[in-house]
């Protein structure tokens, strides 16, 4: 069973590696819907601030367990789709790259925190940062581009990050020394994100 579940963030590697090699196909000249695809899915990977909170809320989800490993991505997912909807919309958001970076941070520090976050706690406090998150992909949003490919893009690129966090923290198992080592990557990400933060300003 232990195998099993180390060789999952493999799996979970080489499909995203399949998924970045098939997006320069889909944004073929003169197809507008495949093109909003293809730009949805990179944007939350180009940034290593979307990468870390993504990556977080999966190994979140994982820490805690239970029903928690479907709902706390999908209170993400779902938040993220009206911060999207918003930023696409042109409505305003106050200090979306200070919420991100600081989204780094918290939820980082969440996961250093013992014990780990009840399952509502941890949806609500995911759920709000997913909408800055949101709000940045909406508002970067390419003219040309399809806005429901777009906004399917991100939300696949995004759930796909969340798979590879869940993959980390299920392979971590329940080890003391496995769930120390997502404790210690917890304070990693809350320090990366100070720093992240600190670019912010």
């Amino acid at each position: 069973m232990t195998s099993r579940l180390a060789s999952l963030p493999v799996r979970l590697a080489l499909v995203a590696a399949m998924g970045l090699a098939a997006t320069p196909a889909l944004a073929h000249p003169g197809h507008e819907a495949a093109s909003g695809l293809a730009q949805g899915f990179l944007h939350p990977l180009s940034g290593l601030d979307h990468l870390l909170a993504m990556v977080a809320v999966g190994l979140i989800a994982a820490r805690i367990g239970g029903r928690a490993l479907v709902l706390v991505p999908l209170s993400f997912l779902g938040m993220m789709a009206v911060g999207g909807a918003l930023g696409a919309a042109g409505v305003g958001l106050p200090f979306v790259e200070i919420g991100i970076a600081l989204s780094v941070v918290v939820l980082g520090a969440s996961l250093a925190l013992r014990p780990a976050l009840p399952v509502a706690a941890a949806m609500v406090l995911v759920g709000a940062f997913a909408v800055f998150h949101g709000h940045a992909h909406g508002a970067e949003m390419p003219e040309t581009g399809s806005g429901l490919a777009y906004g399917l893009g991100f939300l696949g690129a995004t759930a796909l990050l969340h798979a590879v966090g869940l993959g980390l923290g299920l392979s971590a198992g329940r080890l003391a020394r496995s769930l120390a080592a997502v404790r210690v990557a917890g304070a990693g990400l809350a320090v990366a994100g100070l720093g992240l933060l600190a670019g912010a300003f």
